[in-house]
């Protein structure tokens, strides 16, 4: 199993029959995403805090925005899945915003817990173990391409390097396989051509007993991302977690304020030239953004064509904070930098403010 042929990573894995066989297939479902296209082209805010939850961790997805190079959908799963599921086509990365369980895999278990980033690799069959009685409240990334470390962290061999804001020891890999040589019928849903394909196998898919290489699934807590500090505010291209084409992951986490004297510690205004922003806001308080209606489980989308930053008073607020002796944040977000448009998916629409894009005139007027 392995990426480019056979020039990528790879992984080798032993299986006590042949995983090539099935049993019956079903139908082909097309995966209608749906689009909402708005009047206007805005800044545009939406609490995921009120979605209903429901369904199982595929089923229950609901499409939040997309393009090309990436899909994001929230997931609140009331149910385990029942059968197996594997993404034909893409990489997924799950963040767990509330929730846990087991991702059980052919390469093994791999437990998750509240903020943790959950990677499955594409052809990955797997299948969940939700955590009874536990408030579940996910984010799905899909991507087409090839989900990485950034390459900047790493050295010529891959390992990657001692200045990266995490280390190998950080990102936990299957820790028990589990091997099945057991007949039967086991239901099997693979995304494929832009649709899901059923199968029934006649063996279970996780019979396999052992395996190597270099891909496989992991799990990784957003709290062991280590931030790096400056002196002046550092530009996100600092908290990038992930990339793929087109576009990055960055992980925003507790860190010591900007110590130069002169400083002003709060992000500066920017201008998205050529990508769109979007951040879902985790925990902490978001200076930046007081004033604006964002809160904990809250997401926006800043899109290209925009200068954005701060609600007003914000700096004064940051440099008063400064004066009363606080030395560091406590804000958690997840951040996606797109390099082309993000399309706005049905599920965002009905969980938009609609005032948002007046926050800064509005404040400031106040």
């Amino acid at each position: 199993m392995g990426y480019e042929g056979f020039s990528g990573n790879e992984s080798i894995l032993y299986h006590h029959h042949s995983p090539c066989r099935i049993h019956e297939v079903g139908g082909f479902h097309e995966l209608a995403r749906g689009e909402w296209t708005p009047d206007t082209h805005v800044h545009r805010l939406a609490s995921l805090n009120d979605v209903q939850a429901g369904g199982d961790p595929l089923a229950g997805r609901r499409l939040l925005m997309f393009n090309c190079d990436l899909e994001v959908w929230l997931a609140k799963p009331t149910a385990s899945l029942e059968g197996f599921y594997r993404n034909g086509e893409g990489d997924e990365v799950l963040y767990i915003h509330r929730g846990g369980g087991t991702l059980q895999t052919v390469f093994g278990r791999v437990p998750f817990r509240e903020k943790d980033y959950v990677v499955i690799p594409r052809g990955t069959t797997h299948s969940y173990e939700l955590e009874p009685g536990v408030d579940q409240f996910w984010l799905c990334f899909h991507t087409p391409g090839e989900l990485e470390l950034p390459a900047r962290y790493r050295n010529r061999y891959g390992q990657l390097l001692e200045h990266a804001p995490y280390c190998q020891r950080d990102f936990r890999p299957p820790e028990e396989l589990e091997s099945w040589d057991e007949d039967g019928e086991y239901a099997l849903t693979v995304r494929v051509r832009g649709g899901l394909q059923e199968y029934v196998l006649d063996r279970h898919p996780f019979d396999v007993v052992g395996w190597d290489g270099c891909l496989y699934p992991y799990a990784f807590n957003i709290a062991d991302f280590e931030p790096i500090v400056k002196r002046t505010h550092a530009p996100p291209p600092v908290h990038q977690t992930f990339e793929g084409p087109n576009f990055v992951i960055c992980s925003f986490c507790p860190r010591p304020l900007d110590f130069d004297p002169e400083a002003v510690p709060i992000p500066y205004n920017h201008h998205n030239v050529d990508s769109d922003e979007m951040m879902f806001y985790v925990a902490g308080d978001y200076s930046a953004r007081k004033g604006s209606g964002v809160g904990i489980g809250s997401i926006t989308l800043h899109p290209s064509g925009f200068t954005h930053g701060p609600q007003p008073g914000a700096v004064e607020a940051a440099i008063r904070g400064l004066e009363e002796g606080r030395a560091s944040t406590d804000e958690t977000a997840v951040m996606i930098d797109t390099f082309r448009p993000l399309l706005l998916g049905p599920a965002s629409q009905p969980a938009e403010d609609p005032e948002y894009a007046w926050s800064w005139a509005r404040a400031a007027r106040s």
